[in-house]
């Protein structure tokens, strides 16, 4: 089983597409929340990127949320809406990352923020160009 389908079967979500999904590397480049990547080794560092994106709610799934939240458990529309909003954040980081000449983001974060039927995501890091380390490096 790859990463990617382990992914998405941690996701316990039918309703977000798969193209959705968490994974560790898009648009063929490599993302990570650590500060180094094991078996590559940080060539250039290109300053800190990031990817921002504003997702607006509908009063239909608001009313839903609204009932679901008397009764509890998961509100499946924000969490597709959010899970949407978080790729879509990567990938326009992702996106800056190459505009630079990256292969890679070091140390990615994710900041989400509320405002009234907004919702902000946020996702940024350090653009660096890596390099696989040959085996007579180590």
């Amino acid at each position: 089983m790859s990463f990617k389908s382990k992914a998405k079967d941690a996701s316990g979500s039918p309703n977000i597409p798969p193209d959705m999904q968490c994974y560790a590397e898009d648009r063929g480049v490599i993302t990570t929340t650590t500060n180094d990547i094991a078996g590559f080794k940080v060539v250039k560092q290109m300053g800190t990127i990031y990817g921002i994106t504003v997702r607006a709610r509908n009063w239909g799934v608001d009313i839903g949320a609204l009932l679901k939240s008397s009764i509890g458990g998961e509100i499946r529309p924000f969490t597709t809406m959010l899970y949407e909003a978080r790729s879509m954040a990567m990938d326009r980081m992702c996106g800056e990352a190459i505009a630079r000449g990256g292969n890679a983001v070091l140390a990615v974060r994710f900041d989400v923020v509320a405002q009234g039927a907004f919702s902000q995501v946020a996702c940024y890091g350090t653009a660096a160009l890596v390099e696989e380390i040959k085996s007579n490096e180590e």
